[in-house]
């Protein structure tokens, strides 16, 4: 059985995203973001937030810091890494999302817009024309072939 490791999120940013560089010149975004989920308590629905905090790698987390800021909504598809260190004689560790995909979602400037950022479980595809953009059929032909199997 191979292992699963992807996550699937859309939420809001609780705060503006930092941009830092590693000592080797490496960009790293960082930012969290608010999951609301309801769930009943007693007789009545309560809305409870989840937080995660997200990490944002290379040339994609230095061009978006910039349109990440709080109480925008964003779609994160990454997959899950856990730190560990040791403070105080006390072992620790820390979850955090390594996004591998970015979506910008309504509010703000402009519309939604993806971003792969060759993270875990991208492909280096070439990008496909949207819909929008393709030539319509000409006359009655639907763009279908007619020796289809099924």
């Amino acid at each position: 059985m191979v292992d699963i490791n992807h996550v699937v999120l859309i939420g809001r940013l609780t705060r503006d995203a930092e941009l830092k560089y590693t000592s080797g010149g490496q960009a790293v975004c960082k930012f969290s973001i608010a999951v609301n989920r309801r769930k009943k308590a007693g007789d009545q629905w309560v809305d409870e937030a989840n937080f995660f905090d997200i990490v944002l790698w290379g040339r994609q987390g230095e061009s978006l810091n910039q349109y990440l800021v709080k109480g925008k909504l964003v779609g994160v598809d990454g997959e899950l890494r856990q730190d560990r260190w040791e403070q105080d004689g006390q072992n620790r560790s820390k979850i955090e999302i390594v996004a591998g995909n970015i979506q910008l979602l309504g509010g703000g400037g402009g519309s939604g817009a993806s971003f792969n950022t060759g993270g875990a479980g991208s492909r280096d595809a070439p990008e496909r024309p949207h819909r929008d953009h393709l030539p319509a059929p000409q006359g009655g032909d639907d763009g279908f072939s007619d020796d289809i199997p099924f």
